[in-house]
């Protein structure tokens, strides 16, 4: 027999964390984007791992926003998709929320490094 001794709810910190941390695991993003003031926020609260991330965290559902900076040369609407996933899957199997959208805002492109490339090119003569 099974009682009830009590209720459990999830921090929208521990989710939006959680969120952050599969979406930096995905292949093809390079980083997470967060406004001036909200990189300010993160910076004096600590919260790093939640930069560009936004949820609405209800009883039982979670909706996610996140804003992401993808690397120079992959397909954008493949990775993307594959992030979409991997949050759904990641907050789901640790939260035990369903969520209902994982919606993703793509500002900006990770280009190569040219510094290192140019910097490779005079070695090798």
């Amino acid at each position: 027999m099974v009682e009830n001794s009590g209720t459990v709810r999830i921090s929208d910190d521990v989710v939006a964390t959680v969120a952050g941390m599969a979406a930096l695991d995905t292949p093809g993003i390079a980083a997470m984007s967060g406004g001036i003031s909200e990189g300010w926020a993160k910076r004096l609260t600590g919260k790093n791992a939640q930069k560009g991330v936004t949820v609405e965290v209800g009883q039982v559902e979670a909706a996610i926003d996140l804003r992401v900076i993808v690397r120079y040369g992959v397909a954008i609407h493949d990775v993307c998709r594959e992030l979409q996933e991997r949050v759904k899957e990641s907050i789901e199997n640790m939260t035990g929320l369903h969520v209902v959208e994982v919606n993703v805002k793509v500002e900006g492109v990770q280009l190569p490094d040219e510094e290192s490339e140019e910097t490779a090119a005079t070695r090798v003569k």
